[in-house]
């Protein structure tokens, strides 16, 4: 099931916004049905017009990015920036499945596709994200086991994780190591360190579930896989 006006805006019939404002209008049917709510439901099976007329037939496309800090991952910015949306040629309305700050670089997956953007993203699914952080200060292994079995933050504890290939700069003093994370709250790797006394200065993702970013360059997007798309869709499914 998903909302009434995100199924229509996949669709590539208009945006969320337009689609709204044609359910307050009235212009929208399903199963026959004039829905004027918003925020409601349907299934996949559903039939859904639109001023009399089916949607248009959906091609899902998938892709890979590695992305280049300086991007926001969102389809739009009021403010002007570059978005991710900018790296990929394609006249389909995709967008970004979760998101990487706008100075984090790595793997980005993104779609036209809703179920699988919620199969990606919902955290029942514990679909690892493996994370490159370089932080201030030296990390010491009493810290790291306190990462590891979940702190407080925003007042609610992160889930267990996974810290490894720690490396140590004591000209600089700092710590590079590989966090993974089995969720996607906002800000969350920079703010778990932050809340440890060691606040990130270099972030990049460079694994989401079984994708990496073997043999790309930073900018370079590509589709992803049908082998891949089944490994994903796996993860859900344990």
């Amino acid at each position: 099931m998903e909302r009434l006006h995100k199924v229509i805006a996949d669709s590539g019939l208009c945006s969320r916004r337009k689609a709204e404002k044609l359910m307050l209008e009235g212009k929208v049917t399903v199963d026959g049905e004039v829905v004027k709510t918003l925020g409601t439901k349907v299934s996949k099976n559903a039939e859904i017009l639109v001023e009399g007329k089916p949607l248009p037939t959906v091609e899902y496309e998938y892709y890979v990015l590695y992305k280049p800090e300086g991007f926001v991952s969102t389809t739009s910015d009021e403010k002007g920036r570059k978005t991710v949306i900018d790296l990929v040629h394609t006249s389909s309305r995709i967008y970004p499945v979760g998101r990487l700050d706008y100075d984090t670089s790595g793997v980005l997956l993104l779609t036209n596709d809703g179920a699988f953007n919620q199969e990606m993203i919902h955290p029942k699914h514990k679909i690892e994200k493996e994370y490159q952080v370089t932080v201030e200060g030296l990390l010491r292994k009493e810290t790291s086991l306190k990462l590891s079995r979940g702190i407080h933050i925003d007042g609610k504890k992160t889930a267990r994780s996974r810290i490894r290939n720690v490396e140590y700069n004591t000209q600089k003093m700092t710590t590079r190591c590989h966090l993974i994370i089995t969720e996607g709250r906002y800000h969350q790797v920079k703010k778990m360190f932050e809340q440890v006394g060691h606040p990130v200065t270099k972030l990049k993702r460079i694994r989401f579930g079984i994708i990496t970013l073997d043999g790309m360059k930073k900018g370079e997007v590509r589709h992803l896989k049908p082998h891949e798309l089944k490994q994903l869709h796996a993860l859900t499914l344990k």
